[in-house]
C-alpha cells in the first residue's frame, strides 16, 4: 500500500514536513499508529475477531515512512507455536525495514500484568497542559483519564487508512485497532503540553473488541518509566482501555517525548 501522513494537520508538528525537516527528517513522519495498523491487516485478516479480542502485538518503529512510500508488510505464521505466533516486517520499497513486530494469537496470558484499573483522575484542561520533564514523568505518576466518545463503524478513518476488511463495517463492525492504539497517543497528549514528539514502540493486549453502540472508552494510566536514550527523552506509559469497566485492552506504549536533533533519514 501507499503510505499516508493521516496526522498532518495534528499538533504533532513531527508530522508537518517544515518541522520535521528542522528534526532533520526528508519530510512529515507518517505516525507510528498508522504503520501498526497497516501491520494489523494481514493479522485480522488470517485470524479476525481471534486477534481483535484474543492477540497481542509487540511493534517497533525503527525507520521512518513518508507520505505516498510504498509500504509493503510481510508475515510469517508459526502456527505450532501455542499461542500462535506471527513475525511481521513493514519495509520501504528499496527494502529498508522501518518496523517491525511479533503478534501472537489466542493469547490468554497476562504477560503485560495483571489489569490494576485504578480510579479516574482529572485530565488537565488544555491550557493547563504542564510541559513535560523528568521530574513530572516520575514513574508511578498517574495520568488523567481519557473518556473518549467513539464512532462504530468510522467510515473516515477506514477510508484515509484505506481499510477494506469487511469486519470494521455493517451493524456487527468493531473498531478499527487502529482507533484504539491512537487512544494511547491521545492520553499523552491531553495530559502533557508536548512539542514535536515521536512514537516509538507499543506492547499490546487485546482482551475484547468495541463494538457498534459502545460509544465510549475510557483510558487510564500512569508513568511507567522516564529515561534518556542516544539523545532523546522517552517515556513509556501503562494503559488499560476500558468500556464500561470491561477491559479492552492493555498498552505499554513508548514516545520519544523530546527528540534530538537528527541527521537526514
Amino acid at each position: 500500500m501507499r503510505a499516508r501522513n493521516t496526522s498532518a494537520e495534528s499538533e504533532n508538528k513531527i508530522h508537518d514536513d517544515e518541522t520535521a525537516l528542522r528534526f532533520g527528517f526528508r519530510g512529515g513522519l507518517v505516525p507510528g499508529v498508522t504503520i501498526y495498523a497497516y501491520m494489523t491487516v494481514p493479522l485480522v485478516e488470517q485470524f479476525g475477531l481471534e486477534w481483535l479480542e484474543r492477540g497481542s502485538m509487540q511493534v517497533k518503529f525503527h525507520q521512518p515512512f513518508y507520505d505516498g512510500d510504498q509500504v509493503l508488510v510481510k508475515a510469517e505464521i508459526d502456527a505450532s507455536a501455542d499461542p500462535i505466533k506471527v513475525v511481521l516486517t513493514a519495509e520501504r520499497d528499496d527494502g529498508t525495514i522501518c518496523a517491525t513486530a511479533l503478534a501472537t494469537v489466542n493469547d490468554g496470558s497476562h504477560w503485560l500484568g495483571e489489569p490494576r484499573l485504578t480510579d479516574n483522575v482529572a485530565l488537565p484542561s488544555i491550557e493547563a497542559r504542564p510541559v513535560p520533564s523528568r521530574d513530572l514523568l516520575a514513574p508511578g505518576t498517574s495520568l488523567g483519564t481519557l473518556n473518549e466518545a467513539l464512532s462504530v463503524p468510522d467510515l473516515g478513518t477506514l477510508d484515509k487508512l484505506d481499510e477494506r476488511l469487511p469486519i470494521y463495517t455493517g451493524p456487527g463492525a468493531v473498531a478499527h485497532p487502529f482507533t484504539l492504539l491512537a487512544l494511547s497517543n491521545q492520553i499523552l497528549v491531553r495530559n502533557y503540553k508536548l512539542g514535536p514528539w515521536i512514537h516509538a514502540a507499543s506492547d499490546l493486549k487485546n482482551w475484547s473488541a468495541v463494538l457498534n453502540g459502545e460509544e465510549e472508552v475510557a483510558v487510564r494510566g500512569r508513568i511507567a518509566e522516564c529515561y534518556e536514550r542516544k539523545c532523546h527523552e522517552c517515556v513509556v506509559l501503562d494503559l488499560e482501555l476500558t468500556v464500561n469497566e470491561r477491559l479492552v485492552q492493555q498498552v505499554r506504549h513508548t514516545a520519544i517525548y523530546r527528540p534530538r536533533m537528527n541527521k537526514p533519514v
